[in-house]
Formats: structure tokens, sequence, C-alpha cells
């Protein structure tokens, strides 16, 4: 298991993940927070209903972890339909997505996540089955060779990424909902902590609750995680109720601090500050520092330490702001290195 995955407040999808569906809301009004998407959603499921035709095809982006998947199977229970699930990486051929196409019923969901992994030439399939409802097959090869156009049921594509810059333009316009999953504030974190408590029978006081809460990176999947970890340990621990006190041990023990931050966060932010006096550096620089890939760095480590203001980019490279220092309890230095102006 490599680095990236190992972490346990990373926000990419792990094994045990999926042990718990039961943990999944499963209609909209079981949804916490996404205000905005959940009531574009469902003004478009009631009218796609009101007219008796499937859903228009739907784009979800943002961050890992936030209810993309999730969102594709609530639409598939909200219209009453089947759903297909598959990933960009898994069709290689355009003769997987035929087979998966041909197999759709009228009205059916087909999710692909991480979607702007697919192939040119499956997109390329794609394209009229999308905008037409119809897969072009080619028969034969050379001079012999002849195109015949097969007829698809009305079908709905809810497309998942977390790269939306990396989907090409063409597949991008073919989507007529495009919608943004946003972080999660920590109320509604709070919330999906209580709710996942309830399905997984466990005892929970308000304390508990806020303190894995907090701790969650504003991500669900993070959250449920983090208490699954807790739960273990107030049942070896403690009398299975899980506390304030027990959920801080815990946490403590699986080194995730009052912020969220594991140790890769901690390493990154340390290394900027004691061994390159707060930045600037560059990101090659980091990583050799702390014997990890650049793409690591800037993909799994960074996000959130942006998100909580502790480093800035720069042209030059990373910055640790006073928030940092404040956290790791730190003096921040007299003197800053200068800084060139951005262009």
């Amino acid at each position: 298991m490599t680095e990236k995955e190992d972490r346990i407040v990373a926000p990419n999808r792990r094994g045990e993940d999926s042990y718990e569906p039961s943990l999944r809301p499963r209609m909209l009004n079981e949804l916490i927070n996404q205000e905005r998407v959940t009531q574009n959603l469902a003004i478009l499921i009631q009218a796609a209903k009101g007219r008796g035709e499937s859903l228009d095809h739907v784009l979800f982006y943002g961050p890992p972890g936030l209810g993309k998947t999730t969102l594709a199977h609530i639409l598939a229970n909200e219209m009453g339909v089947n759903i297909k699930v598959t990933s960009g990486p898994a069709i290689e051929r355009a003769g997987d997505l035929a087979a998966i196409l041909t197999n759709l019923q009228s009205s059916d969901i087909l999710f692909i996540d991480e979607i702007h992994r697919l192939g040119r030439a499956v997109e390329e399939i794609l394209y009229p089955a999308m905008e037409d409802y119809a897969l072009d097959i080619t028969i034969g090869k050379g001079p012999s060779a002849r195109s015949i156009r097969l007829k698809l049921p009305r079908f709905s594509v809810v497309g998942a990424t977390t790269r939306l810059a990396l989907l090409t333009a063409p597949l991008r316009a073919r989507f007529g909902a495009v919608h943004r999953l946003n972080f999660y504030k920590t109320e509604a974190m709070e919330a999906i902590v209580s709710r996942g408590a309830k399905v997984l029978d466990v005892e929970i006081d308000s304390g508990g609750i806020t303190e894995i809460a907090c701790r969650a990176r504003g991500t669900p999947r993070v959250a449920l995680r983090l208490l699954r970890r807790v739960r273990d340990f107030a049942q070896v621990r403690s009398d299975g109720r899980i506390t304030s006190e027990n959920a801080k041990e815990a946490l403590r023990l699986l080194e995730i601090d009052d912020a969220g931050l594991d140790d890769a966060d901690r390493r990154v932010l340390t290394t900027i500050i004691d061994k390159f006096d707060g930045g600037p550096v560059g990101l090659q620089t980091i990583a050799a520092s702390i014997s990890e890939e650049a793409d690591t760095v800037m993909d799994v480590v960074e996000p959130y330490l942006l998100q909580l203001g502790f480093i800035d980019r720069t042209p030059q490279g990373r910055v640790a702001t006073p928030r940092a220092y404040e956290h790791l309890k730190l003096a921040p230095p007299k003197k800053q290195q200068p800084r060139l102006p951005e262009i």
C-alpha cells in the first residue's frame, strides 16, 4: 500500500470504505449539506419524471470523498431506475464501452467515475451515444468495411471527476448539468458523524461528535473512516461509548491533531519552516527532503494545507504562513525572505 493510500485522512477510496454501504444516504432528503446541488437535482428529477423522460446527462466534479458516487446512486434511486457503475481506467477499448451501452435499458444511468481518464477512442464512441443515443460500429476492414448505426435506449450518463480541467471540451459540452461539490462545514460534518453513529449502532456524546467532525478535513469519507477507528478504540479501551476523552485519545494514537493534520502534513510544514526558514521553497525540494514523490505532496498533502491557509503558493515556491507557525506553536521568523512579484 502506498503512502497515498495508507493515510487514514486521505480522501481517496479505500477497501474498508465499501464495508458499510448503509452509511451512504439513499435519497436526496437524506443528503446533508450541498444545498445548492440538492435543489438543482431535485428540479431536474421532478421535471424528468413529469415528462416521462430519462435524466439529462450530469457531471459532478470536486475533491475526492465528497459524495459524487453517492449522488449518482441517489439519482438512480430517485428516478427508480438501474445504475451501471464503471470508471474511466476500466474502459480500455471502444468495444468495452459498446458492450456496456448495448446492455442498458431505457432510462438507466451509466455512472463513469474518473471520467477524465477515458481514452480518446472511447470518447469518440461516447459522443454519439450521449447526443443521438446511437452507437456507430465499423464492420470489416479495408475497402469492404462498412459502418452501421445501432439505436440505443435513452439513458443518462453521470460522470464524476476530481480534475475537471482534464476533461476534453467536446465531452464536457455534452453534459446538460454540471455541479461542483464543496468541502463540508463543521456543522454538516457533525450531522454526518451523528448519523453514521446511529447506523453503526454506537453510542456517542456531543463531545465525541465534535472531536471527530473537526478533524475530518471537511470530507464525509474521512469522517466516517475516523468514526470507525474511534469506535474500535472505545470498544477495546473503554465501555464502547464514544466520548470526547476517548475520541481525543484514539485520534492522538492515529497522530491526527485538532486541525485534522496527520504526520505527512506536519512533515511538509516542519520541512518548510525548519529547513528552509519558512520558504519560499520549491515543490521538488520539499518532496526530496521528506523522501516523497512530488505528485504525492502536490495532490495529497498540499490541498488541505492550502484550504487551512497554512501555506501559500508563490512563483518562487511554497511559503509557510503565520497560521502554520501558530498551529505548530512556533515563533514566526523576524524577517521573511523577499518574494518576487507575481506576473
